[in-house]
């Protein structure tokens, strides 16, 4: 059987997405690429579906023509060696080397993450875990959120900002995410995708204005995201306080 066609387990899945984050980290694809290469990585089921998303991606080895040499005879038989001499374990991908990013020149439309370097993009993974970012944490110009039956808060309300603009990148699968942000801070969600689940927007949208100004865009399948303002604004509000 050709190597192409060989199943693909979780476990290389996630060694495509860490590559596929790299890549975003190194400016080579957009947080839009990122997703929908993510969304084809997890439904890959052989070898050669996995490739196709790192095809076009330098410094990368692909598997195609694999394939193991005969063994000199069956288990039992006289002669018979396991493993056969000259058989070595395939490596499905090759550590990638990148270029070092170029500066960010200006914060106009959606940034690839990697645009402001590797060091610059935050990665939110989270596997049937409770994800928590709070606190006076730095934000970078970018964050990803990558998570699969997880309960993510993403707090801004005390954060350190490294820029009035922050685009959020959302790749899930049946988690809850609710994303805090100061009273005035604005908020634009038009380019999340909800299949089977649901994206609220509970602060006001529109152009950036104010301190903080976040752009959410990317998937949510069978989970939900939530924008809102931390408990007890509403009530506050109203006592003029």
């Amino acid at each position: 059987m050709e190597a192409r066609n060989l199943r693909v387990s979780d476990a290389e899945r996630e060694h495509v997405g860490e590559l596929l984050q790299k890549a975003v980290g190194q400016g080579m694809l957009s947080l839009g690429e990122f997703t929908e290469r993510m969304d084809t990585a997890l439904a890959a089921k052989t070898r050669g579906e996995l490739n196709v998303v790192l095809a076009d991606l330098p410094g990368i080895t692909l598997i195609s023509d694999y394939e193991p040499p005969a063994y000199p005879a069956s288990a039992g038989q006289s002669g018979y060696q396991y493993p056969a001499p000259g058989y070595q374990q395939p490596s499905v991908h090759q550590q990638v080397q990148y270029p070092q990013p170029q500066p960010y020149a200006g914060q106009n439309g959606p940034p690839a993450a990697g645009a402001y370097g590797a060091a610059n993009a935050a990665i939110i993974r989270g596997r049937m875990s409770t994800v928590t970012r709070n606190g006076a944490w730095i934000v970078p110009p970018a964050v990803v959120i990558d998570t699969r039956m997880s309960s993510v808060t993403v707090d801004f309300t005390r954060a350190v900002m490294q820029t009035q603009i922050v685009h959020v990148s959302i790749n899930d699968y049946a988690s809850s995410i609710s994303l805090i942000v100061p009273e005035e801070a604005t908020v634009d969600m038009n380019d999340v995708e909800a299949i089977g689940g649901s994206a609220s927007n509970k602060v006001r949208s529109g152009p950036q204005m104010g301190p903080l100004h976040v752009v959410v865009h990317g998937k949510v399948r069978f989970g939900s995201v939530t924008a809102k303002h931390p408990f007890g604004t509403t009530f506050r509000k109203f006592l003029g306080s």
